[in-house]
């Protein structure tokens, strides 16, 4: 195949500027943050950021994903991370890509011994509340406005998965 998966290294850090930024400018309501909100980081935050696990997937050498995990501090927190940044190009939708990439990233996360992996979503992100399902996520709760889009209240749904 010629879809490969890669954990981000300081090294790559052009290739996480440039599909996180992708991702912000594709799906602006996706997200908690704006294209602006990243674009304006010096690059010394961006590492500080790639200290989590970031993940790319790359259609030949071509980023067209990411996914990131966010790792809970404190011995009794350390078994869980929120899934952070999940993206895939539109054209890379409906082919499965996404499926694998959600699955290499949970592969990697109970190697890691992460036992439950959680996530926030937007309430009207139908289309990501049920693909994050058929991975077995629940929602456990909401947060009411939790972002202020162009002047609307957005509600965020929590989501959880227990891998083990």
């Amino acid at each position: 195949s010629d879809v490969r998966i890669v954990k981000l290294e300081a090294a790559d850090l052009s290739t996480f500027k440039a599909i996180r930024l992708e991702s912000l400018r594709q799906a602006p309501r996706a997200f908690a943050n704006t294209e602006a909100d990243w674009s304006s980081l010096p690059d010394e935050e961006w590492l500080d950021g790639m200290k989590n696990p970031v993940f790319v997937m790359f259609r030949k050498q071509e980023p067209i994903g990411i996914m990131g995990l966010l790792r809970q501090r404190g011995s009794k927190k350390a078994h869980r991370a929120t899934l952070i940044m999940a993206y895939l190009r539109e054209d890379a939708r409906g082919q499965g890509l996404a499926d694998a990439f959600l699955k290499a990233v949970v592969a990697f996360a109970k190697e890691e011994g992460v036992r439950q992996l959680e996530l926030n979503v937007s309430d009207h992100n139908v289309q990501a509340i049920n693909f994050y399902k058929r991975f077995g996520f629940e929602r456990v709760g909401r947060i009411p406005s939790a972002l202020i889009d162009d002047g609307i209240e957005v509600d965020e749904l929590i989501m959880v998965c227990r891998l083990t």
